[in-house]
């Protein structure tokens, strides 16, 4: 006799999304699962982003290591340069071991989100171009209504949407109003399509007055590019493209290194297809749940990309959460309440900021540019080294239950016992 299907939706095909996706998909306990995605396809370019501690561990329970490894970046380390592009500090990739600033594997967003889909493609039904428009929930489900005008009801609603997640403003209110936490600064991530030599480092330049530009060759043909800046938050980020590029060109005018190509690509190239600019900010939530929908990833907590650990807590909390919902026997409540004790400590570590926060990574002055270099260089030597260990080494603060061992048991009715459900959520 056949069960029927328990059906989640995920908005957000990311990293987070897909992740969880997985999970779901390939444990043989019924879930049916979608993913809305309001691009068009699997987003390009972007950051790289580190896998590494417990991430590294979700990734080869997965079975995608070598795919990820197969398509990193293989850079030699990260250095600060001068407006002539000599190097004035660096940290190589086995700096602590690769658990440094810069990873053993670090991998482009769009090429770790692309392999996530395609391990999954097959397994879920992804809906690219389409978004939810609202949601209403009461004990039994979630009635959705996308942006498409297609109506659908689902078991449970995970809004993988990111920092500025709709569903969460959706279904938490004045907790969501509050939410998203600046950190003083915005920052840009496109690609160039020409190369712009580094030596295989992720080299940034540093100009007085706040500013950093980052570049990173993201393959034969191409340059991937990070331009960030002190600001406080004006509302940048709800501007048109093209007004954030003008903001860009005047705010790094005058800027040395290789600067002025860039510029020139922001002002005269009409398209730059994985153009993305926003805040730099944390995601704050007292709970990661209500009802039937919960928060995964930066829609949840997001630290920033001035800690490094997003992916880790994307990836770590999509497996924590999907082995929480396979472990219950797809009594949400109760899988919702252990995924938040389980990850709470190791969010708060990981949203910990380094010595100086941003700012500390975007001197006002030339001489805190000198004196960062400064500091950075002591970072390879006895005792900085010693100190500053903990600060990279926070990927590895949780461990990780085998959900998906053959042999797990499953929760029965006692775990209900322990976990009592609370009153129903409607929001109709």
């Amino acid at each position: 006799m056949s069960r029927t299907p328990y059906t989640v939706l995920i908005s957000g095909a990311g990293i987070a999304g897909p992740a969880l996706a997985h999970w779901l998909a390939q444990a043989d306990a019924g879930f049916e699962v979608t993913v809305v995605e309001r691009a068009l396809a699997p987003r390009r370019g972007g950051q790289a982003v580190d896998i590494r501690g417990a991430a590294r561990d979700v990734i080869q329970r997965m079975g995608l290591l070598p795919s990820v490894k197969a398509a990193g970046l293989h850079e030699h380390g990260f250095a600060f340069v001068d407006e002539r592009g000599k190097h004035q500090a660096s940290l190589p990739m086995n700096f602590m071991g690769g658990e440094g600033i810069v990873a053993e594997i670090e991998i482009l967003r769009g090429a770790l989100s692309r392999i996530l889909y395609e391990a999954t493609r097959h397994a879920v039904d992804y809906r690219f171009d389409d978004s939810i428009e609202s949601l209403c929930q009461d004990e039994d489900g979630v009635h959705v209504i996308f942006l498409s005008g297609a109506r659908q009801r689902f078991d449970l609603v995970i809004a993988a949407d990111g920092v500025h997640s709709h569903v969460r403003a959706l279904t938490f209110g004045d907790a969501h109003s509050t939410s998203v936490a600046p950190l003083g600064g915005y920052t840009a991530y496109f690609t160039l399509p020409f190369r712009i030599e580094t030596g295989g480092w992720f080299a940034i330049h540093n100009a007085p007055g706040g500013r950093a530009i980052g570049l990173r060759p993201g393959g034969p043909d191409t340059t991937q590019v990070m331009l960030s800046f002190l600001s406080p938050p004006v509302g940048y980020e709800r501007l048109s493209a093209d007004r954030q590029k003008a903001i860009l060109t005047e705010t790094f005018a005058g800027v040395g290194w290789e600067m002025p190509r860039v510029l020139h690509v922001l002002e005269h190239m009409g398209s730059l297809p994985d153009f993305y600019f926003d805040l730099v900010a944390q995601v704050h939530m007292e709970h990661w749940a209500r009802g039937r929908v919960a928060l995964l990833g930066d829609a949840g907590y997001s630290p920033s990309p001035v800690t490094g650990l997003g992916t880790s807590l994307a990836l770590v909390g999509a497996y924590v959460l999907a082995g929480e919902l396979v472990r219950s026997g797809q009594m949400h409540d109760v899988a919702f309440a252990r995924y938040e004790s389980i990850m709470g400590d190791y969010v708060r570590q990981c949203q910990a900021l380094p010595p100086g926060g941003l700012q500390g990574m975007l001197p006002r002055s030339a001489r805190g540019i000198w004196l960062r270099n400064l500091s950075m260089r002591m970072m390879t030597r006895w005792p900085v080294r010693s100190l500053v260990a903990g600060v990279f080494h926070k990927a590895d603060a949780i461990v990780l239950e085998d959900y998906f061992a053959p042999t797990l048991p499953r929760l029965t009715a006692e775990v209900g016992q322990l976990f009592p459900r609370g009153p129903g959520v409607s929001l109709c």
